[in-house]
């Protein structure tokens, strides 16, 4: 074989790998999310899922002592309980958009990860109303809100 035929064949091999590699990265980083229903209509015991709702008032429960938080994550139709040891992050909270890392595990959702959404939209409370910079005054103060 020629010296440039064995570096066109050496710089195929080299291509092909790495398109792979691109291939293989772009697949595994796109990962989606399943809403409560989805969930509830085929859950599979133990596997691996991304769950994503709101967390619905009144059902978030946390024991500083211990770790324990839970709460239910709901999309209008179905509601999933979910347990989770650790502090929730910041933005968290109820009434608040939630996606949640774990698996299925006997009837509740096992939370590894907790990625809480936010509104990329801002609006300043308006100057004459004092209403509005008590209620931003308050969500500064409050990280759980």
């Amino acid at each position: 074989m020629k010296k440039h035929a064995k570096f066109v064949v050496g710089g195929a091999v080299i291509a092909a790998a790495l398109a792979y590699m691109i291939y293989a990265g772009v697949t595994q980083s796109a990962v989606y999310f399943v809403t409560p229903s989805e969930l509830a209509a085929s859950p599979v015991q133990g596997k691996a899922y991304r769950l994503g709702g709101m967390v619905v008032k009144g059902s978030m429960h946390w024991e500083p002592r211990t770790l324990d938080l839970s709460f239910q994550l709901g999309d209008g139709k179905t509601i999933v309980p979910v347990r989770h040891k650790g502090t929730p992050p910041d933005l968290f909270g109820e009434g608040r958009g939630a996606v949640v890392e774990g698996s299925w595990i006997d009837g509740h959702f096992k939370a590894t990860t907790i990625l809480a959404k936010h509104s990329e939209e801002y609006r300043a409370p308006d100057a004459s109303s004092a209403d509005q910079h008590k209620e931003l005054m308050k969500t500064l103060s409050d990280p759980r809100r």
